[in-house]
C-alpha cells in the first residue's frame, strides 16, 4: 500500500516507479491524498507494469463509498477493499468487474479500531459473504475486544483462506510469521514501509525489497 496513516503518500507514483520490478503484485492505495487524475495516472502505472490495483477506503457512510466505488471503477482498480458492507456498492462493483472485500466486525474510530466478541465478528463476515461480497478485509492487529491472531485464525477457518484480506499494523517479522500461519489471500502493508520498520533510515524501495527477501524466507521460498 503506498498509503501512510490512510492517505496516499504524495509522491506515489515515485515510489512505486522505484520498487516496480521487485516481485510484489497487488499495489493499492486510498482514495484520499491524491487528486482524480494523480490516482487515474497511479493506477495507470500499475497496470503498466502488470500489476494488480487495488483501493481500500476508510469510509463507512453510503454516499462517500458510492462516490469511491465510481472512482475506483473509473480508474480500472480490480480490488475495492474496506469500508461497511452496502449493497449499493456492491451492485457498483459487479457492474465494474471489481472484487469487494469490505470491513467486517465493528470498525470505527479513527484510527480505526474493531470491537465485538470473535462470534459477532465472525458472524457478520459470514453475513457479507452470503449477501454477495466476495470477502472480508479483517483489521485484525486493530482488534481491541481480544486476541487477534486468534480471530483471525477462527475467521479465515470459518470462511475459507481465498476470502479474507488481513490489513493493518503488519509491522515486523514475528507478524509477517503470524499471517503465513493464518494463511489468508493476502496481508496489507504501508506505514511499516514509510517508517523504516524492515530497513531503518532507508527508502520505501529499501524495506520492500527486505520485505520481499523475509516474507519469501518465512514461506520456505528461498530455502
Amino acid at each position: 500500500m503506498l498509503t501512510h496513516n490512510d492517505v496516499t503518500v504524495p509522491n506515489a507514483r515515485d515510489c512505486f516507479r522505484d520498487a516496480a520490478d521487485l516481485p510484489v503484485q497487488f499495489w493499492g492505495f486510498k482514495d484520499v491524498g491524491l487528486t482524480t487524475p494523480g490516482m487515474e495516472q497511479l493506477v495507470a502505472d500499475f497496470r503498466e507494469a502488470g500489476k494488480t490495483p487495488v483501493l481500500e477506503v476508510v469510509r463507512f457512510d453510503e454516499k462517500d463509498l458510492l462516490d469511491a466505488a465510481k472512482l475506483a471503477a473509473d480508474c480500472g482498480v480490480e480490488y475495492f477493499t474496506g469500508g461497511g458492507f452496502s449493497p449499493a456498492v456492491l451492485e457498483r462493483c459487479r457492474a465494474a468487474g471489481m472484487r469487494y472485500f469490505p470491513f467486517c466486525g465493528q470498525v470505527g474510530g479513527s484510527p480505526i479500531e474493531l470491537t465485538g466478541t470473535p462470534d459477532e465478528v465472525i458472524e457478520d463476515a459470514r453475513r457479507i459473504r452470503e449477501l454477495g461480497a466476495d470477502g472480508v478485509d479483517l483489521v485484525a492487529y486493530r482488534y481491541t475486544s481480544g486476541d487477534p491472531v486468534r480471530l483471525a485464525k477462527r475467521v479465515v477457518d470459518g470462511l475459507g483462506a481465498d476470502q479474507v484480506i488481513l490489513a493493518g499494523s503488519v509491522n515486523s517479522v514475528e507478524r509477517i510469521q503470524r499471517m503465513h500461519e493464518i494463511g489468508p489471500l493476502g496481508y496489507t502493508m504501508g506505514g511499516a514501509l514509510f517508517q523504516g520498520a524492515f530497513a531503518p533510515g532507508g527508502s520505501f524501495r529499501d524495506n520492500l525489497e527486505h520485505l520481499v527477501k523475509i516474507d519469501a524466507d518465512v514461506s520456505g521460498a528461498n530455502r
